[in-house]
């Protein structure tokens, strides 16, 4: 019941392939464009499979080489015959700049026996699910997909490719497929050299992380899947790299998420920070500016979701002609978040800008820009304290008062007073210290014995709320009984105490069913935050074992069945997984 698919991508693209060898999902040009290959969401989506000819439900194993991003799976039929595929988006350092093409890699080799194989390469069009045919070349073939050309290069027998004929595997295969290029080299030594030099990318970009001295495996397979979430071109950060897998089996909260929501941004950015790899904040500053200078609705708000080019992804649209994973329809792109009022983004942009002005690595970037961003955002969250939202969570109807919101314009007013402290901000017109106490006000309002609720009319308990000791808000008292309060009301039945739902009240759709998997990791680091890091420690053991066999989470989580559902992977629940783990582990020093 879990999601069988491992992840590869260089930061420019991404794909799933699943256990049995199929590239199930990409899309192209960029990771928010229509499908190549959409099997995931419907038999019919299209799919480049290789698999054995006769026995397609043998073993299999798969696991990523250590350290990286590349992906090895192994088939074995019934007789012994075994094979094995190697997957990977080519990504390394080339002339001075980082090469990071629009191709994707399968080396194909047999391990043992004599195994028979076919290959099948069927991408479709996109949305409308056509399934393009092949035009075939000296050693590739290629199809021409919206105006453009997608070219497959191999050493295989094209005739076995297009025709789809099985045939004994005695060598190496080669296939590198790519979007608007050719192969201009010889393609086994092209193959082998980016296999070699990504290989070497990724362990070294592993060995300059920070990791916690616990759950360092289980830490660096999230930090190279966030790696992959990061859209380096324009900065932008992605939610997730999929659309539609369902929150629930029939529920109807399938959405697409492959797009830059600017509190997924904030979090995904402190873990970075913690890993101690700085080039992607620096990105997303750029994107954020960008957006804050470029888009005139900016001025008076921010939307909670952009596109990777900056736009609104707009209109959200439902595609009838898929079936959904397993059936589970709707299909969706585009988002109608992007209509929505989210006030929380204000705080925890200026959370995100803070530590510029705290660690003294980014003197650079104390810029006039900067100064003037954090100002602009101030002046959004101080207008919006007490105003109704849709939240954290974006309900479609019913806007209200959120507590969390009010806690994140608390947040970010608490790093600029201490940021004005420090002699920047000279010019800023907000007199901090009253407007925190004001928003501290508002927090209080929601108080129902002695706990914290979703908002001063909504007694409900919100999960997110369990972060007021993680962004160190002064009410100790509150802070512990409302992370206590949480713990009991919103753990999930037969998860022993170590998932919960984000909330138990009505929404759009009816009464969640499913954990929401980082409200655990929440816990667990507001747990360790006040000093319970033996209770912290147990939800977290348990917490991580939501993770496919390769280490990836979804986005929830039914324990009943251990099924995954949501997007996946999910950013925030690798997220969740990498701050919660620096949360609770020793120093070093302590440990060494």
């Amino acid at each position: 019941m879990m999601y069988n698919h491992g992840l590869i991508g260089n930061c420019n693209i991404s794909a799933l392939i699943s256990e049995r060898g199929s590239l199930d999902w990409l899309c192209l040009p960029r990771p928010d464009s229509e499908p190549v290959f959409g099997k995931i969401l419907d038999q019919n989506g299209g799919e480049f499979s290789i698999q054995h000819a006769d026995d397609a439900h043998g073993q299999w194993r798969q696991s990523y080489l250590e350290n990286t991003n590349i992906l090895c799976t192994q088939l074995e039929d019934k007789n012994g015959n075994a094979f094995q595929i190697i997957d990977f988006c080519p990504r390394f350092e080339q002339h001075g700049r980082m090469f990071r093409p629009l191709s994707l890699v399968r080396i194909i080799e047999p391990v043992s026996g004599s195994p028979s194989i076919k290959v099948v390469c069927e991408p479709i069009n996109g949305w409308n699910k056509q399934v393009v045919k092949p035009s075939k070349g000296n050693s590739h073939v290629s199809f021409e997909i919206r105006n453009e050309s997608l070219r497959l290069t191999t050493n295989m027998p094209l005739t076995y490719l297009t025709d789809q004929t099985p045939f004994l595997l005695k060598d190496k295969l080669y296939f590198c497929l790519s979007w608007n290029s050719a192969v201009e080299e010889d393609l086994a030594q092209l193959c082998e050299r980016f296999l070699s030099q990504t290989e070497h990318y990724w362990k070294t970009w592993v060995k300059h992380c920070s990791i916690p001295s616990l759950f360092q495996q289980e830490t660096i397979r999230s930090a190279l899947t966030l790696k992959l979430h990061c859209f380096e071109d324009t900065g932008a950060i992605l939610a997730a790299l999929t659309t539609s897998l369902p929150e629930e089996p029939g529920g109807g909260r399938n959405w697409d998420y492959r797009y830059c929501w600017l509190r997924d941004a904030y979090f995904v950015l402190s873990a970075f920070h913690n890993l101690g790899h700085f080039e992607e904040m620096e990105g997303f500053l750029k994107f954020l500016l960008d957006i804050a200078h470029h888009n005139e609705t900016s001025k008076e708000r921010l939307a909670p979701v952009y596109t990777l080019s900056r736009e609104l992804p707009l209109p959200e649209t439902i595609h009838s002609n898929w079936t959904g994973y397993k059936n589970h329809a709707p299909i969706r792109s585009n988002n109608q978040a992007a209509e929505h009022v989210q006030n929380d983004v204000y705080g925890e942009m200026i959370l995100t800008l803070a530590p510029i002005f705290f660690d003294h690595r980014f003197v650079h970037l104390r810029t006039k820009e900067h100064e003037e961003l954090l100002e602009h955002l101030a002046k959004l969250a101080v207008k919006t304290i007490g105003q109704p939202d849709a939240g954290l969570w974006e309900i479609r109807n019913g806007w209200q008062e959120h507590t969390f919101t009010n806690l994140m314009s608390w947040a970010g007013l608490e790093r600029l007073q201490r940021i004005q402290k420090q002699g920047y901000l000279k010019g800023l017109s907000i007199d901090i210290e009253v407007e925190k106490s004001r928003a501290e006000h508002t927090i209080e309002k929601a108080i129902r014995d002695g706990s914290v609720r979703n908002g001063p009319q909504d007694e409900s308990f919100d999960a997110a709320l369990s972060l007021f000791s993680v962004l160190r808000y002064p009410n100790e008292a509150v802070t512990r009984a409302t992370l206590e309060q949480i713990g009991k009301v919103l753990a999930v039945e037969g998860s022993e105490g170590s998932l919960f739902y984000r909330y138990t009240r009505k929404d759009d759709f009816g009464t969640p069913q499913a954990a929401f998997v980082v409200c655990s990791f929440w816990i667990a680091q507001a747990l360790a935050r006040i000093g319970k890091n033996n209770e912290a420690k147990s939800i977290m053991t348990r917490a991580m074992q939501t993770a496919n066999h390769l280490g990836l989470y979804s986005e929830h989580f039914m324990p009943s069945d251990r099924q995954q559902l949501g997007n996946f992977p999910q950013a925030y629940s690798h997220v969740g997984q990498i701050n919660a783990a620096f949360a609770i582990s020793p120093p070093w020093i302590d440990v060494l």
